[in-house]
């Protein structure tokens, strides 16, 4: 009868110990090793409960509160005890929103992952160029670039840089699909190599539909040989966006396609999964070059000649757009 009188008053307690779930909340963070009256303490003093004594009671009677872990939570203000100590004992912290486009250079993530939640840039670039970070996720060369999958996470509140730089490796592998090892085989080409064309088309298409037109471009040249010539490479090897000079195309750079041979040794930006679509399954045309117009659309050619008129006919924009066959 004793132990059903105290499970009895465990529940009434529960239930009315706090006032009803206001809509807002209060972020409250508990260090680790921090006592129950110090949790206690904390929480009346932000106002996530009504009566520190009650929380502090049924805390005890339920033995839940050795159960509280170390975090940064959101809780309901004015929440009943039973509420507050449910979220404490989850062990699912409070989240911050992080929006990654894109195409961004690993600088540029780092950047807006600063301002978006906090972490200082430089960190998130060492955490990217940790060795062993990459080799649990097999990437050869030393630094992440092109596998921070572009996408919206919910990032623990206080997380470390390699917190986010791995959350955003593990969406990569999570995005990549079976059958695309299956047509690598097929083109011949390593997972690198396709992320690396992938970066490269995504930096050079501005109109979605493109995108395969613009992959059987690259892949066309590959095959014969031709140095691929792609602007985004420039950008990527001078490491700031502007308009291209004519001067920049002499830029010494492993990445810059003008000069060198094949794909850069590592991506240029982060591809969506659009792009590494278009990668691995370009169009079938004999498309050779490229040109944007002013509006981002492309004009293909499949000789010099075509390419040289399409090129002037842009810059004047007079440049009709024909569909690809």
């Amino acid at each position: 009868m004793r132990r059903r009188a105290w499970a009895g008053l465990a529940v009434a307690l529960a239930a009315g110990c706090g006032s009803p779930r206001a809509p807002s909340t209060v972020r409250v963070t508990i260090p680790r090793g921090a006592t129950l009256d110090q949790v206690t303490d904390s929480l009346a003093a932000r106002g996530a409960i009504t009566s520190a004594r009650w929380f502090r009671f049924y805390a005890r009677l339920t033995g839940k509160g050795a159960a509280i872990r170390a975090g940064t939570y959101d809780v309901p203000r004015g929440a009943s005890a039973s509420a507050a100590l449910r979220i404490l004992t989850s062990g699912r912290p409070a989240e911050q929103r992080l929006v990654v486009p894109e195409g961004l250079m690993l600088g540029e993530v780092a950047r807006l992952i600063e301002r978006q939640l906090g972490i200082p840039a430089e960190s998130v670039i060492q955490a990217a160029q940790d060795p062993s970070l990459l080799a649990r996720f097999g990437i050869p060369a030393t630094t992440a670039e092109g596998y921070l999958y572009p996408s919206t996470y919910l990032v623990p509140v206080g997380a470390r840089a390699a917190d986010v730089v791995r959350q955003m490796l593990n969406e990569f592998a999570a995005r990549w699909q079976p059958a695309w090892d299956a047509r690598l085989d097929s083109l011949g080409l390593s997972r690198h190599q396709i992320v690396t064309l992938a970066s490269i088309i995504e930096g050079e298409v501005r109109y979605p539909p493109d995108r395969p037109y613009v992959s059987s471009v690259y892949h066309n040249r590959l095959r014969r040989r031709m140095r691929l010539q792609a602007d985004p490479t420039v950008i990527y090897a001078l490491g700031r966006r502007r308009r291209l000079y004519e001067k920049d195309y002499q830029t010494r750079s492993a990445h810059n396609t003008y000069l060198i041979d094949g794909l850069p040794p590592t991506p240029i930006g982060q591809p969506s999964a659009a792009s590494m679509e278009a990668a691995l399954y370009p169009a079938r045309t004999d498309f050779l070059y490229l040109v944007a117009r002013p509006d981002g659309k492309h004009i293909f050619s499949r000789n010099l000649r075509e390419h040289l008129k399409a090129v002037a006919q842009a810059r004047n924009g007079l440049s009709p757009r024909p569909p690809p066959p």
